[in-house]
Formats: structure tokens, C-alpha cells, sequence
């Protein structure tokens, strides 16, 4: 069988059009999590770079912030959006172009993952808006990256039918089947591999089974529940289909019941949209 012939690290290796997170992204975000930065520093940073200037100061000055006043410098934009918010925007602006591929293992078409990754993500920060504001913008990194693994796990699926998956399996039970890990855990290893913060990597890691991560998690459960959330939408979903199986214990955890439930996914599209004209202009601008 595949899987044994295949390794996770023989096929990240494999996958030499993943590149590291840019250069400038990884010294801001090096900024970031030092704690003995500040924000003059990180603005500093960012000035150095064009197109992340760019992006920081069209996002603080965007209409989901509403400013009075509109800011002028990136000091003032990352003093008004902060530590996380700015995070959250590097990481999302040097992922997207990756993001946008299309991914024919998976039977998604170009701007299909994206999409599905930033309902994801806009659909775990709502959820710990409510119950762990301080942890909500780690949720939306979590979702944006959790199915990073499915770019590089797409060199193998291309060669395998996807009619031949019995109706019963999940994606990621055929996954391990053919090749001993599925794309959460290889998702987890790129994670790694880019030196992102131990909880988003266990968020990726298990966001597919969340009660077998190894501690509980608000991050982890948040991901789970917006992600099947978005598949039950069909955000991005190719041949995995909208079905899909919903830990009860996770939206416990989180806080969600079945008309929050709804009223979540409810939320999602038009964040979804509205991150679509944003990819828009901030090509427009590039």
C-alpha cells in the first residue's frame, strides 16, 4: 500500500513550492512574540516591507474598523489594531497566494481552500470572541492554517480515485489508510516546520478530532466546530462532501448549542465575502 512507502517528512521535503513564510513577515512575527519588543520596534519592521505596510494600514483604515479618524502611519495602525490583530494579517497576507492554489486531489478549484479557510477562521474567532476574547485571534490563525496540509498531501491523492472511498470513511480515515498520517498532521509538521506557537499547531494537528488532543483546548474546539461548520455550509469542500461529524463535546466546550449553532454559520458568509473583496483590492494594490 502507499502509506508504506511514504513518510511525512520525505513529502514535505517533496513539496519544494511550499516556501518558508517571507522574510519580513517571519522578522515581524519574531517582534511579535518577543515580550520585550514593542510596538516601535514592530512598526519598524513593517516599514521596511512595502506590501506589508501596505496591508497594515489599508486593514486599520478598512471599513470593518470604522475609524473616526483614518491612520496615516504604521505606528498608529498597529497601536490601534495590536499584538494579534497585526499577527493574524501577516500571517493571512503571506499565506493567501498559497492558499488560492487549486488543489485537484482534493477536487477543490482555484480559491476554494482559501475561501474555506477563512470561514474557518472568521467562524473560530466569533466563537471565542463571547467566552476568550484573548485567545480569539489565535483561534482565526488556527482556522486560516488548519488545512495547510492538504497543499503538499495533494501530490498523493492526485494518483488515488476518489470513487474508491467507501461512502462510510471520512477523508482522513482514507488518508491514513493510504498513507499512515492524514493532512491535519502533516499540516501540523509544515506548522512546525515555519516555527508557528506550540497551540496552533496542536489546534491543526486535531481540529478534525478534538477530544483526542492531549489537553482540553478552547482553540482546538473553536476550529473543530467552524470548520464542520463550514463544511455543512459547502465552503471549499470538494470531495469530502458537506457531511460531516461533529464532536458534541467540543461545542460544549465552546458554548454552542443548535440555534447558536446556526446563527454562527449564519455569520460566516458574509465575513466570507467580505474577505473576498479584500483579497481583491489588496491585489489591486500589488
Amino acid at each position: 500500500m502507499v502509506g508504506q512507502q511514504v513518510h511525512i517528512q520525505d513529502l514535505i521535503n517533496r513539496v519544494g513550492d511550499l516556501p518558508p513564510i517571507p522574510m519580513a513577515a517571519e522578522a515581524a512575527l519574531t517582534v511579535i512574540r518577543n515580550p520585550a519588543s514593542g510596538m516601535v520596534e514592530l512598526a519598524e519592521v513593517l516599514s521596511l516591507d512595502q506590501a506589508l505596510s501596505s496591508l497594515v494600514l489599508r486593514w486599520a483604515n478598512s471599513a470593518y474598523f470604522g475609524l473616526v479618524r483614518p491612520v496615516s502611519t504604521v505606528r498608529e495602525a498597529v497601536v490601534y489594531l495590536g499584538y494579534q490583530a497585526v499577527q493574524s494579517l501577516i500571517l493571512g497576507g503571506s499565506i493567501s497566494a498559497l492558499l488560492e492554489r487549486p488543489v485537484p486531489g482534493y477536487g477543490l478549484k482555484r480559491g476554494e481552500l482559501w475561501k474555506h479557510s477563512i470561514a474557518v477562521a472568521a467562524g473560530s474567532r466569533l466563537i471565542l470572541q463571547k467566552i476568550a476574547p484573548q485567545q480569539a485571534e489565535e483561534a482565526y490563525l488556527a482556522g486560516l492554517l488548519c488545512d495547510i496540509g492538504k497543499l503538499a498531501m495533494d501530490v498523493l491523492l492526485q494518483d488515488i480515485d476518489p470513487l474508491a472511498r467507501p461512502h462510510s470513511q471520512s477523508l482522513e480515515e482514507m488518508e491514513r489508510e493510504l498513507f499512515g498520517f492524514d493532512h491535519a498532521h502533516l499540516g501540523a509538521e509544515i506548522a512546525r516546520k515555519w516555527h508557528l506557537p506550540p497551540q496552533l499547531i496542536e489546534a491543526i494537528a486535531w481540529h478534525h478530532a478534538p477530544s483526542e488532543a492531549e489537553e482540553p483546548s478552547l482553540i482546538v474546539d473553536a476550529v473543530h466546530a467552524s470548520d464542520c461548520a463550514a463544511v455543512m455550509m459547502g465552503i471549499g469542500v470538494g470531495i469530502e462532501g458537506t457531511e460531516t461529524l461533529l464532536d458534541e463535546r467540543a461545542l460544549e466546550h465552546v458554548g454552542l448549542e443548535d440555534q447558536t449553532y446556526f446563527e454562527l454559520m449564519g455569520r460566516i458568509g458574509p465575513l466570507v465575502r467580505e474577505a473576498e473583496a479584500f483579497l481583491e483590492l489588496k491585489r489591486s494594490s500589488g
